[in-house]
Order: structure tokens, then sequence, then C-alpha cells
């Protein structure tokens, strides 16, 4: 019995030893299985000979890598060894001491902006101005500084806001002389996203005012732009400037060492007749104006560089940094236009025309410095930028005889 029972254990152990040896061979049959499949299906999707595969012939010559249009413009601006302060460059280039005051008075308040947009937030006032419009906090923080900068200014009698339209008397002294009209904050729609946003003046003497003249009376007009950077643009007796503020915490560092906080960054800019950069506002227009759609088509249908963000100031403000380009806003029955003459078109037409750039009132083809300003919240619309660009507007638009 003892050696039965043994037989018996020697048989169950055998049993076990070929299960396991049966259990290995499936296992690694199962594997080279896989293993096979794997390589014959790569085989089957895999050229035979890698080295005679081709690329595809280049098209980086016309787009760019990658199909891109090769249509981006940076900047040709190379870094000076000295720059030239405000104070030098107005005693140079603006011959009015009254003028040179009021440029002066209304670059501390674009200062002031700047150092205010930094900090506020965008939130809604609970208020509206008298077009309507929902005022947002950045809205009224700007336009209470500059009405601040006009009481306080000795030079300027007058002032306007886009946001409360009325021509004020701010002038306590009785020796003032200015009207200054401004946008203080263009771009409402856009300063939440924290896009470039930015402030429009146009300046009228005395002997004009505002109601009644034209924006070629302008004495100045300044535009500032504020985005990692402030800089702004006046309208000097022979051309237009453009000064930067802030270069280092201090200021900007002169020829001599001193730091003063603006600096002339561009000098006498000069925007060319021809362009390859389109801003194009007003686009529902395009569907009550076949000329306007002919116009939009020639752009995309040339290979137009599309630059276009919604903020009048960042969309005009590129002609001078990159001096070419063209802004259009066109007035139609079902989408009329919005612009203000003297808080808006004004200020920059007399910034653009004197860099040797062109516009249009939109209506007639002449420029918009000889419409007369009416009412102080008068609509227009407008094409402004590159000379040739905007005798194309007037000609597809059929504005001139």
């Amino acid at each position: 019995q003892k050696q039965k029972a043994l037989w018996q254990s020697h048989d169950a152990q055998d049993d076990h030893l070929l299960a396991r040896l049966l259990c290995l061979v499936i296992y690694f049959t199962m594997k080279f299985a896989v293993a096979f499949a794997l390589f014959t299906s790569v085989a089957a999707f895999s050229p035979a000979d890698f080295s005679a595969v081709k690329p595809k012939a280049s098209v980086t010559a016309l787009y760019g890598e990658f199909g891109a249009s090769s249509t981006s413009f940076y900047t040709k601006t190379e870094k000076q060894d000295s720059y030239e302060s405000l104070d030098s460059i107005l005693d140079a280039k603006c011959s009015d001491g009254q003028v040179k005051q009021v440029i002066k008075d209304m670059l501390d308040v674009c200062a002031e902006i700047t150092e205010a947009l930094r900090t506020a937030l965008v939130t809604v006032e609970g208020s509206m101005n008298d077009f309507g419009d929902a005022q947002l906090s950045v809205d009224v923080i700007a336009d209470n500084l500059i009405w601040d900068a006009v009481k306080a200014s000795k030079v300027v009698r007058e002032g306007a806001s886009e946001e409360d339209p009325i021509v004020r008397d701010v002038d306590e002294s009785g020796d003032g002389e200015f009207t200054v009209c401004w946008d203080p904050l263009d771009g409402s729609s856009i300063v939440d996203n924290n896009w470039a946003v930015g402030t429009m003046m146009g300046i009228w003497p005395k002997s004009t005012g505002l109601i009644g003249a034209k924006g070629r009376d302008q004495v100045t007009s300044l535009v500032a732009l504020y985005g990692p950077r402030t800089t702004v643009l006046v309208a000097l007796d022979d051309g237009t400037y453009e000064f930067s503020y802030g270069c280092t915490p201090e200021g900007c560092q002169l020829p001599d060492g001193t730091f003063e906080p603006w600096i002339c960054s561009r000098s006498k800019i000069e925007i060319s007749p021809d362009c390859k950069i389109f801003a194009p506002a007003n686009l529902r227009a395009a569907q009550d104006l076949p000329g306007y759609k002919k116009l939009i088509d020639h752009f995309m249908e040339n290979r137009y560089t599309l630059r276009y963000s919604g903020g009048l100031v960042p969309d005009v403000y590129q002609q001078f940094t990159k001096e070419q380009g063209v802004f259009s806003n066109p007035t139609s029955e079902g989408s009329p236009a919005k612009l203000r003459l003297a808080f808006e078109a004004a200020p920059f037409a007399l910034l653009v025309e004197k860099a040797g750039g062109k516009t249009s009132d939109g209506v007639s083809g002449g420029s918009i410095l000889d419409v007369q300003i009416n009412a102080v919240d008068q609509r227009t619309p407008i094409c402004i930028g590159s000379a040739n660009e905007v005798d194309r507007f007037n000609e597809m638009l059929c504005l001139l005889e």
C-alpha cells in the first residue's frame, strides 16, 4: 500500500509538470504569432527602399515653411546710441510756445493713464455715456484724468470728451488758447482682453473753436497707444513724431546720462504711398456696397496682410510703425458709420497727412480734414493710410467723378 501511494504521488507530480510545460509552450507560441503579425503589417505599409523616397517639393519660396504666407511685417528700426528728449524735439520742431505747452500737458496725462491702466480692473461702472454705451472703470478713470489735466493747464480754454460730448469752459483765468477734444480710451470692447487701446486728442485754436471748424484747423493732435509700451504720435511743424514713455523704471537715459520720461523714438515718419497691409472695418457694409466687397476681394486676391483688432488706435497706428497700411470704414444704409469726426477721425487724419499719407471722407472722396464740424458728436466714414490705397478706395466705391 505504501508503494502504491508513492506511485500515485509521482503520477500527480508528473501531471503538474506536464501542465506547466504545456502552458509555457502556448505562451511562447502566442508571443511569436503576435510579433510576426506586427512585423508583416509594418512591412506592408513601408516602402521597400527608404532611400528612394523623395520629399515633396519645397513651397517655402512662395508661401514659407509649412505653407505659411510669409506676409508678416517686422520692424526695421535699429537701436540708436542715443535718443533726443521731448524738450529738445519740441524746441526744434514746434515754433509756437503755447502749442509746445499743451503738447507737454497732454503727454503728462498720457503718462498718468499709463500708470492707472497697470493697476485698474476692467469692470462696468453701472453708468452710460451720452451715446448709450456702458462705461467701464478704465473709461471713467482716463476721462477724469484728462479733465483734471485740461482744467490745470494754463493754455486750455475749452474741453470736450467723447464720453460727454459738450464743449465746456475750463479756463478760470481767461488766458486759455485751445479747445481740446478727446476720446479718453478708445477700445472699450477689447480692453478686457488686455489688448492695446489708446487715447486720441485733437487741439483747435481759439480763433476757430470747435463748432464750424475743420480738421485742418488743428494746431496739433496726439494719439497715444497703450500696449506693452506707451507710445504717442504728435503732429509737429514739419511732420509726425513718436515719443516713447518710461523706457526704464526711472525714465529714458539721455546722452548726458540723465533721464527723461519721454524720448523721441521715431522722427518725421513717412507713410509709403503703396502698401500690403489692410485693416477693413465695418465689413457688414460690404453686403450693401458692391464696391467695398470688390475692394476686400482685391486685398485677398492680391495677398495683402490682414491686421485688424477692432480698436481704431492700434489699427491705424500700425501705419506709422510699419510705414504703410490702409484702414477703411465706409458707410451704408444698413451699416452706418460710427466714428466721431472731432474725437477720432480728424486727430488721426492730421497725423497721417503730415506723414505723407492720405485720407478720404468716404462720401465725396475729399480729405477728412476738409469736412466741417457742425456737431460735437458728428459721425463720418473714413479711409486713411497709404495714398494709392486711399485712391483705390475712392475709385472702387465710385466716390470721385
